[in-house]
């Protein structure tokens, strides 16, 4: 039970709770501040960088082809050779004297075929006056036709030892770097067993074989098909290397070769440039970064990073309309360009894009710019 004396007092606190409720104003939230930059299309030109290794676009092996003793290397090794130059010489006496002895035979098979030519002609003129029979002439002819066709086997003898004799003096079959001596002076080179004496290499230009996954070859392929991606001026892609140091090579190059077939064991498809090494600074066997210039995306927007959302449905952005109000719009990406995202499609120009504060806004709802400074273009 209330005493008397407290009633008044409850009854004018009521009366001050109703008025206060009574009066209480409604509360709503600021939009929530964001930054933005503005979409703006531009056409990138699109490299990939792949591992590289140089080889020599020319290989030759130096081998004996005559059997003997080498008496002399007359190259340095590791310097720039001629074709024809002159790389080793062979003991060639054994080789001489074998040439003096078929030029003998050849001297002695000409003597035998003119003996038998005379003999034969002589022979014509007795049967023609029924002096000898018929059988002893045929004789003569068959010998005499022997005769000269031993003349030609001589004469082809003859041409093989000199073959041999100018083989004593190993000239590069190329024009390169010739490589280390595998042979030393004195050694035996045989030419049945082929002995490998040194190697000379073209190394001007060099080859960088390289490969690119099958799926990024298709997808070049498909951008192109469709009219976004613009092939190079001469139709052929530019080459770069990025040196291990991080330096671009001076020199471009142009790619030289693309496989028909995918390596079923790694998936991907081998390509090789032919890249000009006037300096012979290049060496062969280098691991390189390929640069290799594709083509141009054809009107496409660099966005940050930090704009790209994901659910379900696939990657998407919030844009700021001209009102404040946020939307939701799917993009199309294609590879990061540093810190950016390729969108190939979804964007218009002039888009302004929530790059932060992304997770205070919601689609339908208003925003607004933050930063001073924000609105500028987006590039990449």
């Amino acid at each position: 039970m209330i005493r008397p004396r407290l009633r008044p007092l409850l009854l004018a606190a009521g009366t001050l709770l109703v008025a206060a409720c009574g009066k209480a104003p409604s509360f709503t939230p600021p939009p929530p501040e964001v930054e933005v930059v503005v979409a703006h299309a531009v056409d990138l030109p699109l490299t990939r960088d792949l591992v590289g290794r140089l080889t020599p676009t020319l290989v030759a092996q130096v081998n004996a082809r005559v059997t003997g003793n080498v008496l002399q290397r007359v190259y340095t090794e590791g310097s720039d050779v001629k074709a024809g130059q002159v790389l080793f010489r062979i003991d060639p006496a054994p080789l001489k004297a074998a040439l003096d002895a078929q030029r003998a035979a050849l001297a002695q098979a000409r003597a035998n075929a003119a003996n038998a030519a005379q003999t034969a002609a002589r022979y014509a003129d007795l049967v023609r006056r029924g002096l000898i029979a018929r059988q002893t002439y045929d004789v003569a002819e068959a010998t005499a036709r022997s005769t000269a066709a031993a003349v030609q086997q001589a004469a082809a003898n003859v041409e093989a030892a000199r073959l041999n004799l100018s083989y004593a003096t190993v000239r590069s079959p190329i024009a390169g770097r010739a490589g280390i001596a595998q042979v030393t002076v004195g050694a035996l080179v045989s030419a049945s067993a082929g002995t490998p004496m040194t190697t000379v290499e073209r190394i001007d230009p060099l080859y960088a074989n390289f490969s690119e996954p099958y799926a990024e070859v298709e997808k070049l392929r498909t951008a192109q098909a469709v009219g976004q991606l613009k092939p190079a001026a001469d139709g052929t892609p530019a080459v770069q290397l990025v040196l291990p140091d991080g330096r671009v090579y001076a020199h471009a190059g142009v790619l030289d070769f693309s496989d028909m077939a995918v390596d079923p064991q790694t998936g991907a498809v081998q390509l090789r440039a032919l890249i000009p090494n006037p300096d012979r600074g290049l060496l062969p066997g280098l691991f390189v970064t390929v640069r290799l210039h594709v083509g141009t995306l054809d009107r496409v927007f660099l966005i940050p990073q930090t704009a790209v959302l994901r659910d379900p449905q696939g990657a998407f952005v919030y844009v700021l309309d001209g009102n404040g109000i946020v939307e939701q719009k799917p993009v199309q990406l294609g590879d990061m360009r540093g810190s950016a995202w390729i969108v190939s499609g979804g964007l218009a120009n002039g888009d302004r894009v929530i790059v932060a504060g992304v997770q205070k806004v919601k689609p339908g709802a208003p925003a607004r710019v933050a930063a001073p400074g924000a609105g500028k273009p987006a590039r990449g």
